[in-house]
C-alpha cells in the first residue's frame, strides 16, 4: 500500500507542477519536495523524469485500452460497443484532465523512444477504434465516402480538445457530455 501512495504522491504533485509550471520548467527537486519525498524515491518508481512523464499518459492510456479491450469483449452489435468506447473515451479523458492537458502539451519533450512507444499504444487502441468502424461500413450503417482515418481522427479531435473548455466544476456534467459528443459522432458517420 506504501508503494502506491508514494507513485500516486509524485505524480499528483509532478501533474500539479507540470501543469501550472510547465514540464520543461519543472525540476525533480520540485517535483520531491512538493511530494514530501526523497529523490531516492522517487528513483526507485521512475528513471527519470521523462518516465514520470511518461508514466501520467500511460495510466489513462492503459485504463482506456483495458475498458476497450472489456467493451469489445462484450460481443454486443457495432453500433452499441462504439457507442460504448466512444462514452467510455470521453468520460475516462475528463476523469484524467489534468493528465492527460500536461501530456498533451509536453509530449513533444519526451525522450524518443518514450514518443515512439506513445505512438504504438496509440496505434493500436486507435486499430481496435477503426476496426469497430471498418465493421460498421461493412454492414452498412456508417458511412463510406469519408476516409476512415479522417473519421477515426474526427471523434478524437473533440476529446485531446477537452482541455481547452472543459471544466469539471462547471455545468456540464461528465456522462451528459459523454453523451452528446457521442451521439454527434455517431450522427455525422451514420450511413
Amino acid at each position: 500500500m506504501a508503494t502506491s501512495s508514494v507513485v500516486d504522491d509524485i505524480t499528483r504533485a509532478a501533474v500539479h507542477l507540470f501543469s501550472t509550471q510547465g514540464y520543461a520548467n519543472t525540476s525533480v527537486q520540485q517535483i520531491v519536495e512538493a511530494a514530501g519525498v526523497t529523490k531516492g524515491a522517487m528513483y526507485h518508481y521512475f528513471e527519470s523524469k521523462d518516465d514520470l512523464l511518461f508514466s501520467v499518459y500511460e495510466r489513462m492510456l492503459s485504463l482506456q485500452t483495458e475498458h476497450l479491450e472489456e467493451i469489445v469483449g462484450r460481443g454486443a452489435p457495432v453500433a452499441q460497443t462504439l457507442h460504448d468506447v466512444c462514452v467510455d473515451v470521453v468520460e475516462t479523458s475528463i476523469d484524467f484532465l489534468p493528465e492527460g492537458t500536461v501530456f498533451f502539451r509536453s509530449v513533444h519533450m519526451l525522450s524518443e523512444p518514450r514518443q515512439k512507444e506513445v505512438t504504438r499504444r496509440r496505434r493500436q487502441y486507435h486499430d481496435v477504434f477503426a476496426g469497430l468502424i471498418e465493421q460498421g461500413q461493412a454492414e452498412g450503417i456508417y458511412r463510406t465516402d469519408i476516409p476512415r482515418a479522417v473519421l477515426v481522427a474526427h471523434f478524437f479531435a473533440d476529446v485531446h480538445y477537452l482541455s481547452h473548455w472543459y471544466s469539471p466544476d462547471g455545468a456540464e456534467d461528465k456522462a451528459v457530455l459523454a453523451g452528446q459528443l457521442t451521439d454527434l459522432f455517431l450522427v455525422a458517420i451514420a450511413a
